[in-house]
């Protein structure tokens, strides 16, 4: 009886320890498992940001391109503009004829840059507003992740 006792104790002990095996296996995977979907939430978190990144800098360049073939056209117009009145001036018959010619060019060019540097302000309003549009919730979407993490 001795011996069937503690071969009883013995499969006791043995169960016991398969039992705690098992367990810590199970925990383990669970645990491993929770920290991977965390690694996949995070990887596509900054995938998802670089994709946001890339949107804003090619919306900038976009921009600044708009903007420099503006600034280019007018400065070309405003050059062949001030040669024009200058030919018209220096051709004039008179000097109060020369004079009004110069009133209506400085007239002129003073409305045609506050419309310019009008329309050029736009533009770069509307380039800010679309640099920042593919940005915009990637805090909020950090926040969320980390959120998800912890309740995972």
């Amino acid at each position: 009886m001795v011996n069937s006792k503690a071969k009883a104790g013995e499969k006791t002990v043995t169960d016991s320890f398969e039992t705690a095996m098992k367990s810590g296996s199970d925990a383990f995977k669970s645990e491993f498992d929770k920290v991977v979907n965390s690694y996949d939430r995070f990887f596509d978190y900054g995938r998802e940001t670089l994709e946001a990144y890339v949107k804003a800098a090619n919306a900038a360049g976009k921009g600044v391109e708009t903007l420099h073939n503006e600034i280019y056209a007018w400065s070309r117009q405003s050059f062949a503009d001030s040669v024009s009145a200058a030919k018209a001036v220096f051709g004039s018959r008179s000097v109060h004829e020369a004079l009004e010619l110069q009133g209506d060019f400085v007239k002129s060019s003073f409305e045609t840059y506050v419309g310019e540097v009008t329309r050029l302000g736009e533009i770069a309003f509307a380039t800010a507003k679309e640099t920042i549009v593919p940005l915009q919730g990637r805090a909020q979407a950090w926040v969320d992740a980390v959120d998800s993490s912890r309740g995972a």
